[in-house]
């Protein structure tokens, strides 16, 4: 009898196709669920980055001040905000686009060459009085001067995968662009100064 229904359910093939799914819905799923979350980060830099470009021709062009844009990106992102989500924006201005992200000019270098030390000139390009490795000053800037924006959102991931894969439980989407302001008066020369 038991010889019996052993081979009767070795036979038997009906429950093959369940096992087998079974077996690959696991991954299937996980991969499913990556792509979808992939997909949306791939959103929210497209969203981001269209957004910051339409706030920052407006701004090169004197329509909106430092507050409006500010204000400007906050009102556009709401609808991706409203799902716990936050913005930031980061606005730095540049004599020109060689100095984006890099040190003040130094004018006359004492050793060791290379680095500011005492004794050194440099050219304070964001009015500071001090010299600084990023030559950015905050804000808009003036006539002529080269503005980097960046905006960054960071919002809780659509599923609960992450973990899993070792990942963060928010993701982030940065967008970064560079604009020249219009030429509206004379560009100011940065202000030599030595120490």
């Amino acid at each position: 009898m038991i010889r019996r229904f052993l081979t009767c359910l070795r036979d038997n093939r009906r429950g093959a196709t369940l096992l087998e799914f079974g077996l690959v819905a696991p991954v299937l799923i996980l991969t499913i669920m990556g792509i979808g979350d992939l997909a949306y980060q791939s959103y929210l830099r497209a969203v981001t980055r269209g957004v910051l470009e339409k706030a920052a021709r407006a701004a090169s062009v004197g329509t909106l001040n430092a507050t409006q844009i500010d204000t400007y990106i906050e009102q556009q992102m709401s609808a991706i905000n409203s799902k716990n989500g936050t913005t930031s924006t980061t606005k730095k201005s540049y004599y020109n686009f060689s100095r984006v992200g890099k040190p003040e000019k130094i004018t006359t270098d004492t050793a060791p060459l290379g680095t500011y030390n005492a004794g050194d000139c440099y050219e304070d390009a964001n009015n500071n009085g001090s010299y600084d490795t990023n030559s950015g000053a905050s804000g808009l800037g003036g006539a002529d001067d080269i503005v980097y924006y960046e905006v960054t959102v960071s919002m809780p991931r659509l599923f609960p995968m992450a973990k899993m894969l070792g990942w963060s439980a928010t993701q982030s989407a940065t967008a970064t662009t560079m604009v020249r302001n219009q030429p509206w008066s004379n560009q100011s020369t940065p202000t030599i100064r030595c120490s």
